[in-house]
Protein backbone atom coordinates (compact mmCIF):
# COMPACT_ATOMS: atom_id res chain seq x y z
CA UNK A 1 0.00 0.00 0.00
CA UNK A 2 2.83 2.35 0.84
CA UNK A 3 4.81 1.42 -2.63
CA UNK A 4 1.12 2.54 -4.23
CA UNK A 5 0.56 6.37 -2.95
CA UNK A 6 3.26 8.21 -5.18
CA UNK A 7 2.26 6.59 -7.62
CA UNK A 8 -0.93 7.94 -6.95
CA UNK A 9 0.08 11.29 -5.72
CA UNK A 10 1.72 11.49 -9.02
CA UNK A 11 -1.22 10.37 -11.20
CA UNK A 12 -3.28 12.96 -9.31
CA UNK A 13 -0.92 15.40 -10.23
CA UNK A 14 -0.45 14.63 -13.92
CA UNK A 15 -4.69 14.91 -14.36
CA UNK A 16 -4.51 18.13 -12.73
CA UNK A 17 -1.53 19.97 -15.05
CA UNK A 18 -3.64 18.45 -18.13
CA UNK A 19 -7.11 20.12 -16.75
CA UNK A 20 -5.37 23.28 -16.37
CA UNK A 21 -3.70 23.23 -19.41
CA UNK A 22 -7.02 22.14 -21.10
CA UNK A 23 -8.78 24.85 -19.65
CA UNK A 24 -6.49 27.38 -21.11
CA UNK A 25 -6.51 25.88 -24.46
CA UNK A 26 -10.22 26.45 -24.08
CA UNK A 27 -10.16 30.45 -23.09
CA UNK A 28 -7.63 31.65 -25.49
CA UNK A 29 -6.50 35.30 -24.49
CA UNK A 30 -6.63 34.46 -20.89
CA UNK A 31 -4.25 35.80 -18.59
CA UNK A 32 -1.72 33.68 -17.93
CA UNK A 33 0.80 35.88 -15.84
CA UNK A 34 3.12 36.48 -18.85
CA UNK A 35 3.62 38.84 -22.00
CA UNK A 36 6.07 38.10 -25.11
CA UNK A 37 6.88 41.97 -26.16
CA UNK A 38 9.05 42.67 -29.25
CA UNK A 39 10.56 45.95 -29.01
CA UNK A 40 12.33 48.33 -31.07
CA UNK A 41 12.94 50.54 -28.50
CA UNK A 42 16.39 50.62 -26.65
CA UNK A 43 16.49 52.62 -23.48
CA UNK A 44 17.07 52.35 -19.62
CA UNK A 45 13.42 54.23 -19.56
CA UNK A 46 11.58 51.56 -20.84
CA UNK A 47 13.26 48.87 -18.22
CA UNK A 48 11.97 51.01 -15.86
CA UNK A 49 8.82 50.58 -17.22
CA UNK A 50 8.60 47.09 -17.79
CA UNK A 51 9.61 46.53 -13.51
CA UNK A 52 7.06 48.94 -12.81
CA UNK A 53 4.41 47.00 -14.91
CA UNK A 54 5.32 43.86 -13.38
CA UNK A 55 5.42 45.04 -9.68
CA UNK A 56 1.79 46.50 -10.30
CA UNK A 57 0.39 43.39 -12.21
CA UNK A 58 2.14 40.45 -11.47
CA UNK A 59 2.34 39.78 -15.36
CA UNK A 60 6.41 38.64 -15.91
CA UNK A 61 7.30 40.58 -19.19
CA UNK A 62 10.05 38.28 -21.93
CA UNK A 63 11.40 40.40 -23.89
CA UNK A 64 13.19 40.60 -27.44
CA UNK A 65 14.77 42.96 -28.68
CA UNK A 66 15.88 43.99 -32.34
CA UNK A 67 15.81 46.51 -35.30
CA UNK A 68 11.91 47.08 -36.26
CA UNK A 69 12.27 44.95 -39.42
CA UNK A 70 14.38 42.37 -38.35
CA UNK A 71 11.44 42.02 -35.66
CA UNK A 72 8.90 42.16 -38.19
CA UNK A 73 10.62 39.40 -40.30
CA UNK A 74 10.74 37.23 -37.34
CA UNK A 75 7.25 37.70 -36.44
CA UNK A 76 6.23 36.54 -40.12
CA UNK A 77 8.44 33.64 -40.07
CA UNK A 78 6.75 32.48 -36.77
CA UNK A 79 3.46 33.05 -38.46
CA UNK A 80 0.09 32.09 -36.34
CA UNK A 81 2.61 30.24 -33.97
CA UNK A 82 4.64 33.72 -32.98
CA UNK A 83 4.50 34.14 -29.18
CA UNK A 84 4.54 37.93 -29.95
CA UNK A 85 1.95 39.80 -27.86
CA UNK A 86 3.32 43.19 -28.17
CA UNK A 87 4.78 45.36 -30.99
CA UNK A 88 7.03 48.47 -29.72
CA UNK A 89 8.69 50.71 -32.62
CA UNK A 90 10.23 54.02 -32.20
CA UNK A 91 8.33 55.67 -35.13
CA UNK A 92 5.04 55.74 -36.65
CA UNK A 93 5.93 54.34 -40.13
CA UNK A 94 7.65 51.45 -38.69
CA UNK A 95 4.18 50.99 -36.72
CA UNK A 96 2.43 51.14 -40.32
CA UNK A 97 4.89 48.96 -41.97
CA UNK A 98 3.37 45.76 -39.20
CA UNK A 99 0.50 46.77 -39.81
CA UNK A 100 0.42 46.91 -43.62
CA UNK A 101 2.40 43.23 -42.94
CA UNK A 102 -0.90 41.81 -41.22
CA UNK A 103 1.23 41.51 -37.82
CA UNK A 104 -1.22 43.18 -35.88
CA UNK A 105 -4.92 43.40 -34.51
CA UNK A 106 -7.28 45.93 -34.21
CA UNK A 107 -7.77 46.23 -30.25
CA UNK A 108 -10.77 48.10 -28.34
CA UNK A 109 -10.28 50.25 -25.63
CA UNK A 110 -12.10 52.38 -24.14
CA UNK A 111 -8.65 53.78 -21.71
CA UNK A 112 -6.74 54.28 -24.70
CA UNK A 113 -9.02 55.42 -27.05
CA UNK A 114 -9.34 58.58 -24.70
CA UNK A 115 -5.84 58.83 -23.27
CA UNK A 116 -4.20 59.12 -26.74
CA UNK A 117 -5.64 61.87 -29.36
CA UNK A 118 -6.74 60.73 -32.13
CA UNK A 119 -4.15 62.10 -34.64
CA UNK A 120 -1.38 59.74 -32.43
CA UNK A 121 -2.98 56.30 -33.37
CA UNK A 122 -4.48 54.01 -35.79
CA UNK A 123 -8.33 54.83 -36.63
CA UNK A 124 -8.94 50.98 -36.18
CA UNK A 125 -6.86 50.24 -33.27
CA UNK A 126 -4.00 48.68 -34.98
CA UNK A 127 -1.65 50.88 -32.84
CA UNK A 128 -1.06 53.33 -30.23
CA UNK A 129 1.39 56.31 -30.02
CA UNK A 130 2.49 56.27 -26.31
CA UNK A 131 5.51 59.27 -26.55
CA UNK A 132 6.45 61.83 -29.11
CA UNK A 133 9.15 63.18 -30.29
CA UNK A 134 9.43 66.66 -32.39
CA UNK A 135 11.72 66.83 -35.10
CA UNK A 136 13.16 70.07 -34.75
CA UNK A 137 16.45 72.88 -35.79
CA UNK A 138 19.28 73.26 -33.80
CA UNK A 139 21.90 76.03 -34.61
CA UNK A 140 24.85 78.19 -33.91
CA UNK A 141 23.24 80.86 -31.62
CA UNK A 142 26.84 82.45 -32.47
CA UNK A 143 26.48 82.50 -36.06
CA UNK A 144 22.07 81.70 -36.69
CA UNK A 145 19.28 84.04 -35.70
CA UNK A 146 16.14 82.44 -34.30
CA UNK A 147 13.92 83.72 -37.10
CA UNK A 148 16.42 82.15 -39.91
CA UNK A 149 15.16 78.67 -38.64
CA UNK A 150 11.52 79.09 -37.99
CA UNK A 151 10.22 77.11 -40.72
CA UNK A 152 11.03 74.17 -42.46
CA UNK A 153 11.79 75.41 -46.19
CA UNK A 154 14.64 77.78 -44.54
CA UNK A 155 16.70 74.61 -44.10
CA UNK A 156 17.47 74.33 -47.42
CA UNK A 157 17.73 77.90 -48.52
CA UNK A 158 20.98 79.38 -50.15
CA UNK A 159 21.97 81.25 -46.75
CA UNK A 160 22.78 77.54 -45.20
CA UNK A 161 24.59 76.35 -48.65
CA UNK A 162 27.61 73.93 -47.04
CA UNK A 163 26.20 74.54 -43.48
CA UNK A 164 23.68 71.91 -42.21
CA UNK A 165 25.11 68.74 -41.03
CA UNK A 166 22.20 65.45 -40.83
CA UNK A 167 21.86 61.66 -40.74
CA UNK A 168 21.18 59.32 -43.15
CA UNK A 169 18.26 59.12 -45.68
CA UNK A 170 17.67 55.47 -44.21
CA UNK A 171 16.97 57.47 -40.61
CA UNK A 172 13.19 56.68 -40.15
CA UNK A 173 13.27 59.96 -38.73
CA UNK A 174 14.12 61.83 -41.55
CA UNK A 175 11.75 59.35 -43.27
CA UNK A 176 9.47 60.20 -41.38
CA UNK A 177 9.57 63.69 -41.78
CA UNK A 178 10.31 63.49 -45.69
CA UNK A 179 6.85 62.17 -45.64
CA UNK A 180 5.30 64.49 -43.80
CA UNK A 181 6.59 67.43 -46.40
CA UNK A 182 5.29 65.25 -49.08
CA UNK A 183 1.83 64.64 -47.35
CA UNK A 184 1.87 68.80 -46.37
CA UNK A 185 3.41 70.03 -50.14
CA UNK A 186 3.10 67.13 -52.49
CA UNK A 187 5.58 65.65 -54.11
CA UNK A 188 7.07 68.31 -56.30
CA UNK A 189 8.16 70.70 -53.42
CA UNK A 190 9.11 68.18 -51.21
CA UNK A 191 11.30 66.84 -53.74
CA UNK A 192 12.95 70.34 -54.45
CA UNK A 193 13.05 70.64 -50.59
CA UNK A 194 14.98 67.17 -50.58
CA UNK A 195 17.54 68.78 -53.40
CA UNK A 196 18.07 71.74 -50.68
CA UNK A 197 19.12 69.36 -48.08
CA UNK A 198 21.52 67.63 -50.49
CA UNK A 199 23.15 71.14 -51.76
CA UNK A 200 23.17 72.76 -48.77
CA UNK A 201 25.00 69.73 -46.89
CA UNK A 202 28.03 70.46 -45.17
CA UNK A 203 29.72 67.07 -45.15
CA UNK A 204 28.50 63.60 -46.12
CA UNK A 205 25.75 62.37 -43.89
CA UNK A 206 27.12 60.48 -40.66
CA UNK A 207 26.43 59.45 -36.83
CA UNK A 208 23.58 59.88 -35.15
CA UNK A 209 21.64 63.27 -34.15
CA UNK A 210 23.72 64.08 -31.10
CA UNK A 211 26.93 63.99 -33.95
CA UNK A 212 24.84 66.43 -35.65
CA UNK A 213 24.86 68.85 -32.67
CA UNK A 214 27.75 68.25 -31.60
CA UNK A 215 29.32 69.18 -34.95
CA UNK A 216 26.87 71.84 -34.96
CA UNK A 217 29.03 73.26 -31.85
CA UNK A 218 32.15 72.93 -33.26
CA UNK A 219 32.13 74.73 -36.54
CA UNK A 220 31.92 72.23 -38.72
CA UNK A 221 27.87 73.66 -39.60
CA UNK A 222 25.74 76.23 -38.50
CA UNK A 223 22.30 74.29 -38.12
CA UNK A 224 20.97 70.20 -37.96
CA UNK A 225 17.47 68.92 -38.23
CA UNK A 226 17.50 66.39 -34.72
CA UNK A 227 14.97 64.76 -32.55
CA UNK A 228 14.01 66.90 -29.05
CA UNK A 229 15.09 63.93 -26.76
CA UNK A 230 18.21 63.55 -27.97
CA UNK A 231 19.05 67.71 -27.14
CA UNK A 232 17.09 67.63 -23.72
CA UNK A 233 18.90 64.57 -22.85
CA UNK A 234 22.72 66.23 -23.31
CA UNK A 235 21.59 69.48 -21.82
CA UNK A 236 20.24 67.37 -18.38
CA UNK A 237 22.63 64.89 -18.68
CA UNK A 238 26.10 64.12 -16.88
CA UNK A 239 28.42 64.67 -19.43
CA UNK A 240 29.30 68.47 -18.73
CA UNK A 241 31.54 68.75 -22.42
CA UNK A 242 27.42 67.41 -23.88
CA UNK A 243 26.13 70.07 -21.61
CA UNK A 244 28.48 72.72 -22.83
CA UNK A 245 27.58 71.76 -26.09
CA UNK A 246 23.85 73.15 -25.66
CA UNK A 247 24.79 76.59 -24.51
CA UNK A 248 26.38 77.34 -27.74
CA UNK A 249 23.44 75.36 -29.65
CA UNK A 250 20.02 76.42 -29.40
CA UNK A 251 16.86 74.73 -30.37
CA UNK A 252 13.49 75.98 -32.83
CA UNK A 253 10.79 74.78 -33.39
CA UNK A 254 9.91 74.61 -37.10
CA UNK A 255 6.36 75.43 -38.40
CA UNK A 256 5.40 72.98 -41.20
CA UNK A 257 2.74 75.08 -43.51
CA UNK A 258 2.16 77.25 -41.09
CA UNK A 259 0.23 74.68 -38.89
CA UNK A 260 3.41 73.92 -35.86
CA UNK A 261 6.47 71.49 -35.74
CA UNK A 262 5.93 67.92 -37.14
CA UNK A 263 5.92 65.47 -34.64
CA UNK A 264 6.57 61.66 -34.63
CA UNK A 265 5.59 59.03 -31.78
CA UNK A 266 7.22 55.99 -30.09
CA UNK A 267 4.16 53.59 -29.36
CA UNK A 268 2.99 49.92 -29.68
CA UNK A 269 0.27 47.62 -30.82
CA UNK A 270 -0.77 44.45 -30.16
CA UNK A 271 0.32 41.22 -32.60
CA UNK A 272 -1.90 39.65 -34.47
CA UNK A 273 -2.01 35.91 -32.96
CA UNK A 274 -0.92 37.23 -29.66
CA UNK A 275 -1.36 33.95 -27.25
CA UNK A 276 -1.91 36.79 -24.07
CA UNK A 277 -3.72 39.53 -26.10
CA UNK A 278 -5.54 40.75 -22.71
CA UNK A 279 -2.45 41.17 -21.04
CA UNK A 280 -1.02 42.88 -23.96
CA UNK A 281 -4.15 45.61 -24.14
CA UNK A 282 -3.31 45.91 -20.35
CA UNK A 283 0.32 46.69 -20.96
CA UNK A 284 -0.77 49.79 -23.60
CA UNK A 285 -3.25 50.99 -21.39
CA UNK A 286 -0.56 51.33 -18.43
CA UNK A 287 1.63 52.93 -20.99
CA UNK A 288 -1.02 55.21 -21.26
CA UNK A 289 -1.52 56.47 -17.94
CA UNK A 290 -0.10 59.75 -16.17
CA UNK A 291 2.42 57.99 -13.89
CA UNK A 292 3.99 56.20 -17.15
CA UNK A 293 3.89 58.96 -19.33
CA UNK A 294 6.31 60.80 -16.66
CA UNK A 295 9.00 58.28 -17.26
CA UNK A 296 8.93 58.51 -20.68
CA UNK A 297 9.40 62.50 -20.17
CA UNK A 298 11.86 62.14 -16.92
CA UNK A 299 13.86 59.19 -18.08
CA UNK A 300 14.04 59.34 -21.52
CA UNK A 301 12.91 63.20 -22.72
CA UNK A 302 10.28 62.37 -24.74
CA UNK A 303 6.56 64.21 -24.75
CA UNK A 304 3.57 62.98 -23.07
CA UNK A 305 1.61 61.62 -25.51
CA UNK A 306 -1.54 61.40 -23.27
CA UNK A 307 -4.68 63.74 -22.96
CA UNK A 308 -4.25 65.83 -20.11
CA UNK A 309 -0.74 64.96 -18.76
CA UNK A 310 1.74 67.75 -18.06
CA UNK A 311 4.88 67.36 -19.04
CA UNK A 312 7.25 67.09 -15.91
CA UNK A 313 11.13 68.45 -16.03
CA UNK A 314 13.61 68.50 -17.99
CA UNK A 315 11.25 68.80 -21.02
CA UNK A 316 8.51 71.01 -19.78
CA UNK A 317 10.85 73.65 -20.49
CA UNK A 318 10.73 72.53 -24.69
CA UNK A 319 6.69 71.16 -24.49
CA UNK A 320 5.14 74.97 -25.47
CA UNK A 321 5.59 74.75 -29.01
CA UNK A 322 2.88 74.01 -31.25
CA UNK A 323 2.55 70.57 -32.81
CA UNK A 324 1.61 70.37 -36.57
CA UNK A 325 -2.06 68.00 -35.98
CA UNK A 326 -1.21 65.61 -38.71
CA UNK A 327 -1.90 62.12 -38.56
CA UNK A 328 0.92 60.14 -37.65
CA UNK A 329 -0.53 57.26 -39.93
CA UNK A 330 0.47 59.29 -42.94
CA UNK A 331 4.38 58.90 -42.23
CA UNK A 332 4.36 55.16 -43.48
CA UNK A 333 1.84 55.63 -46.05
CA UNK A 334 4.52 58.44 -47.50
CA UNK A 335 7.76 56.23 -46.77
CA UNK A 336 8.31 54.57 -50.38
CA UNK A 337 7.95 58.03 -51.59
CA UNK A 338 10.04 59.52 -49.50
CA UNK A 339 13.16 57.11 -49.69
CA UNK A 340 12.81 57.45 -53.54
CA UNK A 341 12.60 61.58 -53.43
CA UNK A 342 15.66 60.89 -51.13
CA UNK A 343 17.76 58.11 -53.39
CA UNK A 344 16.93 60.42 -56.75
CA UNK A 345 18.51 63.46 -55.24
CA UNK A 346 21.57 62.09 -54.08
CA UNK A 347 20.91 61.60 -50.14
CA UNK A 348 23.00 58.84 -49.15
Amino acid sequence: MFLRRPLLAATLMALAVSACGESARQTPGEPTGELNLYTARHYDADLQLYRMFEEKTGIRINRIDGRPDQLMARMQTEGSNSPADVFVAADAGALWRAQEAGLLQPVTSAALTAAIPANLRDPEGHWFGLARRARVVAYDITKVRPDEVDTYEEIVSPRFRGKLCIRSSDSVYNLSLVGALIEAWGPQKAGDWVKGVVANMARPPEGGDRDQIRAVAAGVCEITVTNTYYYIRMAHGEDAADRAVTQRVRLSFPSLGNAGTHVNVSGGGVAKHAPNRANAIRFLEFLATPEAQAIFATANNEFTAANGVVNPAPVDGFAGFQANPMSVTVYGRRQAEAQSLMTTAGWR
